[in-house]
């Protein structure tokens, strides 16, 4: 069985996707706390949740990732 290496500059992208993916969860739990005029502490108790969401927003990217690849290799092929 062959060992899989991930490099250190991989590891810092996908670190990056990730916060990115946070903020944008985050982002989307300070406007609805804008919007539907709750108290500003919920941008504490919602954290589980504002976690999910940014996971979710990752495996999202991480699949689209992973077929634009997948493409990109399939052309690549044959040509």
């Amino acid at each position: 069985m062959k060992d899989i290496i991930i490099t250190g500059k991989r590891r810092k992208k996908e670190i990056l996707i990730f916060v990115s993916c946070f903020a944008i969860a985050f982002l989307i739990n300070v406007l609805a706390i804008i919007v539907y005029k709750t108290p500003w502490y919920e941008i504490f108790t919602q954290m589980g949740y504002v976690l999910a969401i940014a996971l979710v927003l990752f495996l999202t990217v991480t699949l689209f990732r992973i077929l634009v690849w997948g493409v990109k290799r399939l052309l690549k092929k044959r040509s």
